[in-house]
């Protein structure tokens, strides 16, 4: 039996570009799933406390169409619209986080 990490190794100097395609997406993947897990984290509180899109928007200071982006994780958002979702639902940045990486994927 071959040692996995030996083939890697073989593969990587002898094709890297397949290496490098086969990397990307698997962070594609990766990145795809927290931005899945993190809309989800905004649909669920938003939707506890009662707010429609709309009224998250105009909370958060973004635009309306921006929140549906959020929680169908068509969009990566950033630090500053993250606190912006943390002020419009008042609830601290780590809460918002923490959700994510406790929450399923």
């Amino acid at each position: 039996m071959f040692d996995k990490n030996v083939s890697r190794k073989v593969l990587t100097l002898v094709c890297r570009t397949k290496v490098s395609i086969n990397l990307e997406l698997s962070q594609m993947k990766l990145t795809q799933s927290v931005l899945r897990k993190f809309g989800n984290v905004i649909r669920q509180e938003r939707e506890r406390q009662g707010l429609s899109q709309e009224k998250l928007a105009e909370l958060a200071d973004v635009h309306r169409t921006y929140i549906g982006m959020i929680e169908r994780a068509e969009k990566n958002i950033t630090l500053v619209n993250i606190e912006k979702f943390s002020k419009g639902l008042r609830k601290p940045m780590s809460y918002l986080i923490k959700k994510v990486e406790d929450g399923p994927a």
